[in-house]
């Protein structure tokens, strides 16, 4: 099992599917720990009901069905699917108004989804996903790029500390897959995932979804300056020893 782990932590996020299924055919007794801890690329599905794309993960799955955060109905249809209480189904209406705001302003589109289910040993737990398509046949094109995908999973224990204070833990998962294929840059792929923790005790006065959007804003920070530092820093310099610019053969020292 920690070989099998380990294996997928080094697979590129695209073929993760193909290798989770090749392991699962392997380790059938090591199914729900592996579905539970590997985290696939994101998939979208359309809820028919109001139109709207959601994302589907293991979270809001009930046998082959997802439920839709818009419309909190399965697809396909369902007749004893699980569903979040009448409390907490009225704060994941908000936290997917609140979240698309979000979405918008810092990722200048793609899709989010946010799913809170009740938990045995927690208050609830709380799934904010994003994923922004930068292909060439996406709306968030960026200069050479051919296929680009940024998947985002964060996900947040929530359990009472005391009256005034309540403890998150967040997990917070990022995919990302970078392809070009031009004349003037080249064919060139770039993919990995990253995943941090991070737990905080906070006063409940401000609320929950204050609370956890704080924290996923400041993790995604952190994830990006490592993924910047991490994948696109160590790949630049690397291209740069092996093929030096060509503008370095041309700089002279000054003469004194």
């Amino acid at each position: 099992m920690e070989a099998a782990m380990g294996l997928m932590r080094r697979i590129p996020p695209k073929h993760t599917e193909t290798a989770l299924s090749a392991l699962l055919t392997l380790l059938p007794d090591h199914s729900s720990h592996l579905l539970s801890q590997v985290d696939q690329p994101l998939q979208v599905l359309c809820d028919v009901d109001c139109g709207k794309e959601f994302i589907l993960c293991e979270y809001n799955r009930d046998a082959d069905s997802y439920r839709s955060p818009w419309s909190n109905k399965y697809h396909p249809s369902l007749g004893d699917g699980l569903y979040p209480s009448l409390e907490l189904r009225k704060l994941e209406i908000e936290a997917n108004e609140v979240f698309a705001i979000y979405r918008d302003q810092y990722y200048e589109g793609g899709i989010s989804s946010v799913y809170l289910w009740e938990d045995a040993n927690e208050v609830f737990v709380a799934c904010f996903l994003i994923k922004k398509d930068g292909s060439k046949s996406g709306h968030g094109r960026r200069g050479y790029l051919h296929d680009g995908i940024w998947d985002a999973i964060h996900v947040i224990e929530v359990a009472p500390e005391d009256e005034e204070m309540t403890r998150y833990c967040l997990t917070s998962t990022v995919m990302l897959s970078l392809t070009t294929n031009n004349d003037s840059s080249g064919t060139f792929n770039l993919s990995g995932s990253i995943r941090r923790q991070m737990n905080m005790n906070l006063s409940v006065a401000d609320g929950h979804l204050s609370n956890m959007g704080k924290m996923i804003e400041e993790m995604e920070s952190k994830l990006r300056n490592s993924l910047d530092q991490v994948y696109f820093g160590k790949t630049k310099e690397m291209v740069c020893n092996l093929r030096p610019p060509s503008e370095l053969p041309q700089m002279r020292l000054p003469d004194n």
